[in-house]
């Protein structure tokens, strides 16, 4: 196109008026964007017919079910369609890139197709890979030329989509916004997810008579009158039954955790003991899956003496729950009862994502008063930092939080299914259009994995105390700022946080960035060990040794995680050697097993405990 032409559309576009632009909106095109996108997307909050769309599908039964925010979506789409207006020249050349490689790709395939029909050399392309996206991993997609098309269509489309969200002058964090909703708008539209374009839920159709049609039917209305998507078969697990399963006993219990103690499984073990948070937000049995992927297992194999914090799941009558009940009741309580029982002044603790942000806080708070109960500290996956926190930023921003606590107040918790679903979406793919597929085209039962059965059984929060971690961390950031959080009359800095650190990212996560566990190394006083494990927030994590486990380590000090990064040395196998190695030097000498509670702190019950099985 032409300067001329161009100049001339851009001239035409000024003067028409969609029946998409707000209301009360400019008939030219300028104004927005001369201004700001800022007042663009002002304009767009204020929209009513976003307004009506957001009300009208948020009551569809099917949103429960499928969580999919589409009046953001449309907002994405319609923010992506305005901008486009403003400059209709690189948007035109744009599509015809994108249209031109669209032909070139769809001649390729059908030319191969026509020399296999002929019996002639298809060339070095004939028998394509097959595809690395689980969505296409059906042989039709890569064989038959009409599904090809459709496939490459659609991936064009896709990538064509996304790159027209990445809008110059936009800040980051809406930025981010958009890119995210544009995804899950690609990710809902993909051909995989309609019987007619399905190739394999068709064969499966064609093969049952129609009986796996009638079953996702039956499965579908299921999952409606139960308000989600089933992502696991419910029946196949049970905490106590087939997961945590490692022996031990509850040997403490308050209004807030039960402490389980677990039973030695060596002769000897080492003298300071280990006491593991894991985070309030889900069940503690991630670290207690079955004996093949349990760390609690591994970790008394490997002759430590481990402690479990097991948190109650919270119901109305814990609306008042503070932020500062969760540090007295959680690490203070558990490490004075860990103590007593085990007889050693001090031991050492380790903290698993929000587990570990609670126990950076309690860590700081015992500094300013000279207590030296812990020894070392291990941070899995863990926040402190709260500037880059990925894409979990899309349900952080103001907005957001206020709903959250509106929820709250009318119920005195946020419930699980809340939580599930902005977990769910960071992982679409995977966590729901797969099981869309699974449950409702092939007709399939849910599947029976521990991970995904885990996944699915939430916690609630106490709405005193989750208000106050939201607004202090992903809002306002405030443990950055030395002394601006104050617990228990006690100015927090992380700074003053001198003992020993071993502390561990995922190269995957969604929701710890990697770069962001790391920022520990800057911020607390001590010496720490940063380790990066494959994989994401919760694979990165269970991946015991003789699986296909990555790290990678880094012994020279950085400035930057990039520059950490650079010069890391990569290792096969599981980061738990490594931990277990560095946790053993701080551990002390090898001991006679402490006694299973003591008179002061009797067992109460076998693990996994009551609080456990909450639902």
């Amino acid at each position: 196109m032409s300067t001329h032409e161009a100049d001339q559309a851009k001239e035409q576009a000024g003067t028409l008026r969609s029946p998409w632009w707000p209301a009360g909106a400019p008939d030219g095109l300028a104004a927005p964007f001369d201004g700001s996108l800022k007042q663009l997307q002002e304009t767009l909050a204020k929209d009513p017919v976003l307004h009506s769309l957001d009300q009208v599908l948020n009551a569809n039964p099917l949103h429960e079910v499928i969580p999919i925010d589409w009046a953001e979506i449309a907002r994405a789409l319609r923010t992506v369609w305005l901008h486009s207006l403003s400059d209709p020249a690189a948007t035109m050349a744009m599509a015809a890139r994108m249209n031109a490689e669209f032909w070139r790709s769809a001649l390729d395939i059908w030319s191969e197709a026509s020399r296999r029909w002929l019996g002639g050399d298809a060339g070095a392309s004939a028998t394509p890979a097959a595809s690395a996206d689980k969505r296409f991993a059906a042989p039709e997609w890569q064989n038959n030329p009409l599904y090809r098309t459709l496939k490459e269509m659609y991936l064009l489309a896709s990538d064509w989509l996304l790159k027209q969200g990445e809008i110059a002058g936009m800040d980051e964090a809406e930025r981010t916004r958009i890119r995210f909703h544009l995804q899950q708008f690609v990710d809902a539209m993909s051909p995989s997810l309609l019987l007619v374009s399905n190739p394999a839920a068709l064969k499966r159709a064609m093969e049952t008579g129609g009986a796996s049609l009638a079953e996702g039917a039956r499965n579908l209305l299921a999952d409606i009158k139960q308000g989600r998507l089933s992502m696991v078969d419910a029946t196949a697990f049970a905490p106590g039954r087939n997961l945590a399963l490692t022996p031990g006993q509850v040997v403490y219990r308050n209004k807030l955790i039960e402490l389980i103690q677990y039973m030695p499984q060596t002769p000897k073990v080492h003298q300071v003991p280990l006491l593991i948070l894991p985070p309030w937000i889900n069940k503690y049995y991630i670290l207690d899956l079955q004996p093949k992927n349990s760390m609690v297992a591994y970790l008394v194999s490997q002759g430590f003496t481990v402690f479990m914090v097991s948190w109650k799941n919270p119901d109305a009558s814990m609306d008042g729950t503070t932020i500062e009940d969760y540090m007295e009741l959680g690490p203070l309580a558990a490490s004075d009862a860990v103590r007593e029982i085990t007889g050693s002044p001090t031991l050492n603790v380790m903290g698993y994502c929000i587990g570990g942000t609670l126990l950076a806080m309690t860590l700081a708070w015992l500094a300013a008063s000279g207590d030296k109960r812990f020894n070392s500290a291990t941070f899995m996956v863990s926040l402190q930092d709260f500037s880059k926190v990925g894409d979990t930023a899309i349900f952080m921003g103001e907005p957001a939080i206020d709903f959250i606590e509106q929820q709250m107040m009318q119920r005195g918790y946020l419930d699980s299914r809340e939580m599930s679903n902005m977990f769910n979406l960071l992982r679409s793919n995977d966590l729901i259009w797969a099981n869309v597929v699974n449950n409702y085209l092939m007709g399939n039962k849910p599947p029976a994995f521990d991970l995904l059965y885990w996944n699915s059984d939430g916690t609630r929060m106490a709405r005193a105390a989750h208000s106050w971690y939201l607004r202090n961390t992903y809002v306002e950031n405030n443990l950055m700022h030395p002394g601006r959080v104050v617990v228990k009359d006690q100015p927090i800095d992380l700074g003053r946080i001198a003992l020993d650190i071993y502390a561990v990212g995922a190269e995957k996560d969604h929701i710890v960035p990697w770069y962001s566990a790391w920022r520990i190394t800057q911020l607390a006083g001590g010496n720490v060990r940063y380790v990066l494990a494959s994989s994401g927030h919760i694979a990165g994590i269970i991946n015991p040794p003789g699986g296909k486990g990555i790290f990678w380590t880094n012994e020279k000090p950085a400035e930057t995680a990039e520059e950490w990064r650079r010069a890391a040395m990569r290792h096969d196998g599981s980061w738990w050697t490594d931990w277990t190695k560095w946790l053993a030097e701080h551990a002390g000498k090898k001991v006679e097993p402490p006694s299973l509670g003591s008179d002061q702190h009797p067992p109460i019950e076998p693990a996994p405990g009551s609080y456990v099985l909450e639902k």
